[in-house]
């Protein structure tokens, strides 16, 4: 008997929402299996999308209100030796916006409510394509025979809200040091005028040390904040509760076979520290979506070769991304003086090159 489905999605996080709504635009019937929502708890996360990610939620109207996107203008990126890296988004209307977590999850299950083709079910339901958009937690994965290599930093990202004495301007910064990454989000939407006296702090410490830094005494753990940020946004005050999450590099052997494939974390992670994780499984949705619109009328959607289209397009660029925040945490975690004069020269090397820092931005942007 048939379910009356085309497509299963199995998780409805960002991406399986995303990609559910990306495939009821192609006509297609969609079932999201979403869990029961937890406990409501304050959640602190933000994430850096870029323009394409913007474009594709704009297309499903679920891209959050001015207050909850914040454009960046700029970025700073700062070595432990006083090499340093910016980045302006010039004639761009941002280089990315930071947006709050619950807002973003908020406007696709809205989206998600209001559009027919969608239908969220409580247990997988059988239809010719599956979805597995669970995370990199996800149990599906391991019922289709997939081998999920992973290899653990030792570290843990710690994020919080705070407010700054001084206005961050719309620019991110971040800087290493000891191994570690910190990073400070502007928030606070648009502002215009004032740029903002919120940030969003994402910083990859030590396993051992994560856990001091989530009991600290919050008038202590700003001024660790503030002391790692060498006061650039002067005196700092905790806003928000604290979490943590461990850091992984990982990546599925196979990303889909007959009737399944995997999109978002279920398929790849990467270190945070250039804050594409989420734009690369917003890319997948993207990118399946555009798959399955473009096959062939007597093809089904969930034919291997049509997948392994899918997977072919999507592997090279997640590859490389992750080659990249790969090579940069493991030349950081770098303690040797030698290295540390040769990655901060290179830094400022970088810095004097417009025509390559120019085509950084364009690729971060998800621009040609």
């Amino acid at each position: 008997m048939t379910s009356g489905f085309d497509v299963c999605i199995r998780g409805g996080g960002i991406v399986g929402r995303a990609l559910a709504l990306l495939l009821a635009g192609e006509r297609l019937r969609v079932a999201l299996l979403d869990a029961p929502a937890a406990a409501a708890t304050a959640d602190v996360r933000a994430y850096a999308l870029n323009a394409a990610s913007r474009q594709l939620l704009e297309a499903v109207r679920a891209w959050p209100d001015e207050a909850h996107a914040t454009p960046v203008l700029g970025m700073e990126v700062h070595g432990d030796d006083g090499g340093c890296v910016s980045f302006r988004a010039g004639s761009a209307p941002a280089l990315a916006w930071i947006v709050d977590v619950p807002a973003l999850e908020q406007r696709l299950a809205e989206a998600v409510r209001f559009q027919p083709s969608v239908t969220v079910v409580s247990q997988p339901v059988a239809a010719p394509l599956t979805v597995v958009c669970e995370g990199r937690a996800s149990a599906t994965r391991s019922e289709f025979g997939v081998e999920y290599d992973v290899r653990p930093y030792g570290q843990h990202a710690v994020a919080a809200r705070l407010t700054c004495e001084r206005p961050h301007g719309h620019v991110a910064r971040q800087w290493f040091a000891d191994g570690e990454v910190l990073a400070l989000l502007p928030l606070g939407g648009q502002t215009p005028g004032d740029g903002g006296n919120s940030v969003a702090l994402v910083w990859s410490v030590r396993q051992e040390r994560s856990e001091q830094l989530l009991h600290a005494d919050p008038a202590d753990f700003a001024a660790l904040v503030e002391a790692g940020a060498h006061g650039t946004l002067g005196r700092m005050q905790l806003a928000s509760d604290r979490a943590a999450w461990a850091l992984q590099i990982a990546q599925a052997d196979r990303w889909c076979g007959p009737g399944w494939a995997l999109a978002g974390d279920a398929a790849h992670t990467v270190h945070p520290l250039a804050g594409q994780g989420l734009n690369l499984g917003l890319a997948d949705a993207r990118g399946l979506a555009q798959v399955l619109r473009e096959r062939e009328y007597w093809r089904p959607v969930g034919d291997l070769k049509l997948l392994r289209r899918y997977e072919r397009a999507r592997k090279a660029d997640v590859l490389a991304m992750g080659a990249v925040t790969d090579g940069l945490q493991q030349l950081f975690a770098q303690d040797h003086a030698m290295l540390a004069a040769l990655r901060n020269w290179g830094m400022r090397g970088f810095e004097a090159a417009a025509p390559l820092k120019n085509w950084v931005v364009r690729q971060a942007a998800g621009r040609l």
